[in-house]
């Protein structure tokens, strides 16, 4: 237990330390107590400063932590139900009915309105971000009426499978008859970003967030239940089908929020419980699910930092930086438990 509180507040340090440096570090350098001036308004310091802080890194950066929090839980909660290590937030499609509703609205806008969405600013970062959550929440629908219905979770995942095989096989008609600067404008979308969410944009994401993340430390007790089997649970006096459509509805939830002010963020949701898991050596989420909050929101500051690391210009999809890092960690942990299967 020791080592284990000990590892929490490591990682809480590096959260504070990757915070500190997402603000101080981009293409122009800022000194870290220009920064602590400008974050606790202590000294007045140069405008172009605080415009860079304010409007740009901070937002990017809060955004990165409760991005990284949210998805990390979410890979946690359908690695749970599904009992599939394999299973992440994008699963069971929600990801793709996001893709979709923005495809929809990005790819056809210039086929329909002869403008562009991406040349109409504010309005068309909004237009996305329904899109976004509309195509999500119409395949959550779609999820948790079925799951009412079938009780078998592979029969489930399989399903969420093919339907982002059918989202994709749209999303490619879409792009044969869109227009060049319409396909672009989605392109860059789906590599993800942190940087999309800004002004009262933040607001929304990070209250609806600091709702969300609470919720699923409600099910706690919920899912270490389901860790037992659905026939120790049940005698237990655990519904379980209430229990499987309310974790896959929090999950998907998250997903679809992340996904919209985002974009389709991969691995992080995928990874982080994995690499919890082995760091803590437990299965208790009573432990594994401040560990996920806490690694998913270190480990996506630190993706965020290296994309916009100085030398680069601009700064890096953040889906190439996470899938680098996630990667590795996944196939190290598989390496490590079959390493011990073998010793043992």
């Amino acid at each position: 237990m020791n080592r284990q509180i000990i590892s929490l507040c490591l990682i809480f340090v590096s959260i504070l330390v990757f915070f500190f440096l997402n603000l101080i570090l981009g293409t122009i350098s800022i000194p870290i107590q220009s920064v602590w001036n400008i974050l606790f308004n202590t000294v007045d310091e140069s405008d172009i400063w605080q415009n860079i802080i304010w409007k740009s890194r901070f937002p990017q950066t809060i955004t990165a932590l409760f991005a990284g929090a949210g998805l990390s839980i979410s890979g946690l909660q359908m690695q749970t139900v599904f009992r599939n290590p394999l299973a992440g937030p994008s699963e069971l499609g929600i990801s793709s009915g996001a893709s979709l509703g923005v495809a929809f609205i990005i790819l056809l806008s210039g086929s329909i309105a002869g403008t562009a969405l991406s040349k109409l600013g504010f309005f068309g970062e909004v237009a996305v971000s329904v899109a976004a959550i509309t195509g999500a929440m119409s395949v959550m629908a779609i999820i948790i009426t079925i799951s009412q219905r079938i009780k078998g979770n592979v029969i489930l995942l399989i399903i969420g499978v093919m339907i982002g095989y059918v989202a994709s096989a749209i999303i490619g008609v879409l792009k044969f008859f869109s227009n060049d600067e319409d396909v672009r404008a989605y392109v860059i979308w789906g590599l993800g970003s942190f940087s999309k969410v800004s002004g009262n944009q933040v607001n929304t994401f990070v209250c609806i967030m600091l709702v969300l993340i609470p919720i699923s430390f409600l099910l706690i007790k919920t899912l270490n239940l389901m860790l037992l089997g659905e026939n120790y649970a049940r005698n237990l006096g655990l519904n379980i089908k209430r229990a499987r459509l309310s974790t896959i509805a929090c999950s998907c939830v998250i997903t679809a929020i992340v996904t919209a002010y985002c974009g389709p963020i991969v691995f992080l949701g995928l990874a982080v419980p994995h690499l919890c898991r082995t760091v803590f050596m437990s299965s208790d989420h009573r432990i594994l699910m401040p560990a996920v909050a806490l690694t998913g929101a270190s480990l996506a500051l630190f993706c965020n930092l290296i994309a916009r690391m100085p030398g680069f210009e601009g700064a890096l999809p953040i889906n190439s930086v996470t899938a680098l890092i996630g990667a590795p960690i996944v196939i190290s942990v598989l390496f490590g438990k079959r390493k011990n299967e073998i010793s043992a």
